[in-house]
């Protein structure tokens, strides 16, 4: 349960910098396959968030690599 926590954390840490420092970015949050679940009742475990949370640092990692190489 503790490590389940320190993902959620995470990903709350993770969110708040886009959406503070990369709105751009975060209205496109919506569009992340990763957020909208397959299933009506999808199951949310360890394995899951982790992946969710790679996802979220890959896509902020892309974005400032994209636009590093922009300026």
């Amino acid at each position: 349960m503790k490590k389940l926590h320190k993902i959620l954390n995470e990903i709350t840490e993770i969110t708040l910098n886009i959406e503070k420092n990369y709105p751009e970015l975060y209205r496109s949050l919506d569009e992340n396959p990763m957020t909208l679940p397959v299933s009506k009742h999808p199951h949310m475990d360890k394995e899951v968030m982790q992946e969710y949370l790679e996802s979220l640092k890959q896509l902020l990692n892309h974005y400032l690599d994209e636009h590093k190489t922009a300026l």
